[in-house]
């Protein structure tokens, strides 16, 4: 990607309080070689397990049209063609919004009624013209097309219907929450934190059209996506000492001088940096839990954690979700890493003997093993551009 400017994309979703699944479907790729993002929010008709098929096979052949560039009018028409017909209402049918983004080129946004997207330059709506295409052989399903260039700080917010008719029917949004509700949402929370990350906006819209319904349970199901163009947020994560002792001061080094945040992980290694920086490294007692050893604080370095458990908890809250009624040393570092764009792993390839013990639980695999499921896990979910250096 650009060395100058980064997309940040994460998307949050509710099901419909009495389903097991979403159904709702989000789908989104990195082009690394493009310099381009895509990504793509379907709504399934219904609800549950039908309409995850509409919008997950919608949400697929869509990404491959578009990465392949196909005719988007001829496209849409297969995929209306290609879904299952729903035996209750005789019709197959799922909406879409996608946004196909390119650094230093065109941003391309295609709607087929989801509600209207919002892009977002200085805090403020752009207005950006459309024109309307019709898809083959489903002359009432209009798709509207919007392109513009996107600028540094510049957000695209795409959301199903059960965002904006969040409180459908209750006295207070007998209309739901509508798209000007969300906005007037939207623009404070820009307001109040102007580099907000488009994860926590995200979760943030969701958690408010959640509010919005009877005892908080969805009538529907709720996604957001939100696209944000950005310089990018570094980090370096350095665990495990190196395999040559003599390394001790190259790699401490290296911290020392990266230019984006840090943290460290891993007590033998905290030790190095300790000593070669001259540091003091103190127990921060505010993170205590019983099940996960607490952080350390040390001058000039984000976070310092223990190694292989906190990296343990860290890879299941990855692939699970964030542990929100927690503030421990793991959820801190998964917060961390999620809140960062271009993470440099700097991983030690000395043996420690602790976690050979055959005594210690089973899911308790090897730094390196740990680590590597660690940064695939955030390349192939959350997108993130991920380097690794053995030392």
């Amino acid at each position: 990607m650009n060395s100058s400017l980064f997309i940040e994309i994460s998307s949050h979703q509710e099901h419909k309080h009495t389903e097991s699944c979403f159904g709702d479907a989000v789908l989104s790729k990195k082009v690394p070689e493009e310099q381009r993002i895509i990504s793509i929010l379907s709504d399934g008709l219904g609800s549950g397990v039908k309409a995850n098929i509409l919008s997950s096979m919608t949400t697929r052949m869509a990404l491959k049209f578009i990465e392949s560039d196909l005719d988007l009018v001829r496209s849409a028409g297969v995929m209306m063609q290609a879904l299952p017909i729903c035996q209750v209402r005789k019709i197959s049918y799922a909406t879409f919004s996608i946004v196909d983004a390119i650094l230093d080129g065109k941003t391309r946004i295609y709607e087929m009624d989801n509600p209207q997207c919002m892009i977002v330059r200085d805090g403020k709506q752009l207005t950006v013209s459309h024109h309307e295409i019709t898809a083959d052989n489903w002359k009432d399903r209009i798709i509207n097309v919007y392109q513009f260039e996107a600028k540094e700080e510049d957000r695209i917010i795409i959301m199903s219907d059960g965002v904006t008719q969040a409180g459908l029917g209750n006295p207070k949004y007998p209309l739901g929450w509508q798209r000007e509700g969300v906005w007037t949402f939207v623009e404070n929370q820009i307001r109040r934190k102007p580099h907000i990350s488009a994860s926590a906006l995200a979760e943030a819209i969701v958690h408010e059209a959640l509010d919005k319904e009877p005892e908080r349970k969805a009538g529907d199901d709720i996604s957001c996506t939100v696209i944000y163009f950005r310089k990018p947020r570094k980090l370096m994560l350095l665990s495990g000492p190196p395999f040559d002792e003599e390394k001790d001061k190259d790699v401490a080094e290296m911290l020392d001088y990266y230019d984006g945040k840090t943290a460290i992980c891993g007590g033998t290694t905290a030790n190095i940096i300790e000593r070669e920086l001259c540091l003091k490294c103190e127990m921060d007692k505010s993170t205590f839990d019983p099940n996960i050893p607490m952080a350390s604080i040390m001058p000039g370095i984000d976070l310092v954690t223990e190694g292989i458990l906190t990296l343990t908890d860290v890879y299941r809250m990855l692939k699970e979700g964030i542990d929100e009624d927690k503030d421990n040393a793991a959820v801190r570092l998964t917060k961390l890493l999620l809140d960062s764009d271009r993470i440099d792993f700097v991983i030690g390839t000395k043996i420690n003997e602790a976690h050979q013990d055959p005594n210690l639980p089973m899911e308790l695999d090897i730094r390196r093993n740990i680590v590597k499921k660690i940064f695939r896990l955030l390349q192939s979910k959350f997108l993130k551009e991920i380097s690794v250096k053995y030392v």
